[in-house]
């Protein structure tokens, strides 16, 4: 069985941070979103893994090299153009050829991991296997429509939803799926779908089966998904203090700190994960706040955030809370009078000011 995960797209959603960076880079409890996806694969027993990359190509393989590191051999393959989840599964018909795959967004997360996904659909029968899990806002998604526990139908965003049950951008196929994409037309936004992929294998009698999922599940598309990703996967780490805390310092909670990270006269409230080279001088780090390496973080509060790395946040006088900050950032007090705020911001930046 192989895996295939799809890393391209442009992260529209994620904007400005995806102008520079992959989406599937930003790190979440201090580590890119896309590595959760390849542990997962991994942890099921697959090592023979394609991705699928597009613009931000140089980086993810930059990050991810040979996959040695997860002890996983890896296979890149372009797509020119973000031409929809099916159109990346088409072109990658020559690296999966008649094995079964997982199908994997490279920007999900899956509380549990994928094992006894891979197990069931190893031995039940079916052609496919599609995760689905309850949400308060269906429109927003690819919706099933289930009768007598079969999925009978699949709506790409539907406007008046007759199901809360969404589709969840992992899934399991068998080389049934090939036949589907050569028999699909570009929808309106000009994409091969994978719901329509899904549904012609439906409508000719193919086993389509669902997982109903019950742990933490997140599309990590927009910043408050990510903040809420970070959330829940800082709960299920270990504490581990590998990095250096001096006697001035306050711990309360959890906290994973990294080798060559320093806290000095600060109070931390976990859990809170900082990374490597990252320090912290009189300064408050709240709950859910991830830290990533080399950061200076001096005389300063922050909370439920992600920030990412060598950034500085420096003599800020109120409490930073529910951010995403990107790579290279600086935030400091301005000493030039008068008080003014004194800006540089990318494309589709949002800034609360107080």
């Amino acid at each position: 069985m192989k895996g295939l995960i799809l890393s391209g797209g442009k992260g529209t959603r994620l904007r400005p941070f995806t102008y520079t960076g992959a989406k599937q880079l930003v790190p979440v409890a201090n580590k890119p979103v896309l590595f959760y996806a390849i542990e997962d694969l991994v942890e099921a027993g697959i090592t023979d893994i394609g991705i699928v990359v597009g613009d931000t190509a140089e980086q993810v393989m930059g990050a991810v090299g040979d996959g040695s590191r997860f002890g996983a051999k890896i296979t890149y393959i372009r797509q020119e153009q973000p031409l929809g989840i099916a159109h990346g599964v088409k072109i990658s018909e020559p690296f999966l050829q008649k094995e079964p795959f997982v199908l994997f967004l490279g920007d999900n997360l899956l509380c549990d991991g994928i094992l006894p996904l891979v197990e069931k659909f190893r031995h039940g029968g079916m052609h496919s296997l599609i995760l689905l899990t309850q949400v308060k806002n269906p429109q927003n998604f690819g919706i099933a429509e289930c009768y007598d526990g079969r999925v009978v139908r699949l709506v790409e965003k539907p406007r008046e939803p007759k199901s809360d049950l969404a589709v969840v951008g992992i899934y399991l196929f068998d080389h049934h799926v090939f036949e589907a994409i050569n028999n699909i037309q570009p929808s309106a936004r000009g994409e091969l779908e994978i719901t329509e992929t899904i549904q012609y294998l439906i409508d000719r009698g193919f086993a389509v089966k669902a997982h109903h999922l019950t742990g933490h599940w997140t599309d990590t598309g927009k910043m408050d998904d990510i903040l809420e990703a970070n959330r829940w996967l800082l709960e299920t780490l270990e504490e581990k203090i590998e990095g250096t805390v001096d006697s001035h310092s306050s711990i309360y909670g959890k906290l994973i700190l990294e080798p060559g990270a320093e806290i000095v006269n600060s109070v931390i409230r976990g859990p809170v994960a900082i990374a490597q080279g990252t320090k912290i001088v009189n300064s408050f780090i709240g709950p859910y706040t991830s830290i990533y390496y080399d950061c200076l973080i001096a005389n300063s509060e922050v909370e439920h955030s992600i920030v990412m790395e060598n950034c500085r946040i420096m003599d800020i006088e109120h409490r930073i809370g529910d951010s995403l900050v990107g790579r290279s950032v600086e935030v400091t007090k301005s000493p030039a009078k008068p008080k003014t705020y004194r800006l540089v911001l990318g494309d589709h930046s949002k800034v609360e000011v107080l």
